[in-house]
């Protein structure tokens, strides 16, 4: 694979991860500060002397954040046997499955 067609790859894998959870991010701001009043938080303890536009911007780049681990963890397990241990596409480690399983 050229070094073009891996910036592509990756490139393309880094959407797949940072788009979806962009969108789930907002959604949740959305749903999260219907039902909760920004100027009535606490943090530990204490009450939050933020804006209300700052506790809107910390609290989307906090879900942002959660949402990210979420699709890059999901595109990690996603991954072929042979992506993981190196072997060309196609490639089969022999004892990998058993016969008849999918």
């Amino acid at each position: 694979m050229s070094s073009a067609e891996e910036a592509f790859h990756s490139m393309q894998r880094l959407i797949q991860v940072l788009w979806p959870s962009f969108i789930v991010a907002g959604l949740a701001e959305v749903a999260f500060f219907t039902l909760i009043d920004p100027q009535e938080l606490y943090l530990l303890g204490e009450p939050v002397h933020f804006s209300t536009l700052a506790t809107y911007s910390i609290g989307f780049f906090g879900f942002w954040a959660i949402c990210i681990t979420s699709s890059w963890a999901t595109c990690f397990f996603q991954r072929r046997a042979s992506e993981i241990n190196g072997l060309p596409d196609g490639g089969e480690v022999s004892g990998d499955r058993q016969s008849g399983c999918a």
